[in-house]
């Protein structure tokens, strides 16, 4: 087929279904991002002091609370699929096709990375830092050096490691396989000893 015949419409299709899954992933960040404004002018209107969940507490009042990232194995539901889904096209679009080398048996991966909790959290943190990380208001000159050296680098050789969480699966992008690993077993913790009664005291019993 000659470079400049149009292309097909599965090629076409293909690319539709690509540019939606990019389109959504930014369109739920988005959201995110401005129910997280819209929520900060609201206190600052009220002049009040609410934190995540709405709550407010006088004795707060005037002072910030630290902001904390939320860690994504904990998110309900919804919150957890819209995550989930501008991640997923953060790493599909720029992780990925940027810093991902040969896939072998000592830098194993998996297709379905999303299926392992693991790798989701290493991942989802990872962006959170380069959110921070490579934002002009925010890092500095020196953020996406940073950003490389403590999170990106420790990170990959953490997820692609021969023991890491794609143990199981592909080493070689010719045969697919995909693999969960087992879960260790957790013995619970034993109940706490009830502490018997005193015995009274000889002066208790002849009272």
């Amino acid at each position: 087929m000659s470079d400049d015949a149009p292309p097909t419409i599965e090629v076409l299709a293909e690319d539709f279904e690509d540019l939606k899954a990019v389109v959504h992933g930014f369109a739920t960040q988005l959201e995110h991002n401005t129910e997280k404004v819209d929520r900060l002018a609201s206190a600052v209107a009220s002049g009040g002091g609410q934190d995540d969940d709405g709550d407010s507490g006088g004795k707060d009042k005037g002072k910030d609370k630290p902001k904390t990232p939320p860690f994504i194995l904990w998110l309900p539901g919804d919150k957890y699929a819209g995550e989930l889904a501008a991640l997923a096209a953060w790493v599909q679009n720029l992780l990925v096709p940027s810093y991902f080398g040969e896939i072998s048996s000592s830098a194993p991966w998996c297709a379905s990375w999303w299926e392992h909790p693991p790798a989701v959290a290493r991942l989802h943190a990872v962006w959170l830092a380069w959110q921070e990380l490579t934002n002009p208001e925010t890092c500095g000159l020196t953020g996406p050096s940073v950003w490389h050296r403590d999170h990106l680098d420790p990170m990959l050789s953490q997820l692609r490691a021969a023991d890491g969480p794609f143990a199981g699966c592909m080493t070689n992008p010719d045969r697919p396989q995909h693999t969960m690993l087992p879960v260790p077993p957790v013995t619970p913790l034993p109940p706490r000893p009830v502490a018997e009664p005193a015995e009274p005291s000889h002066a208790e019993v002849n009272a």
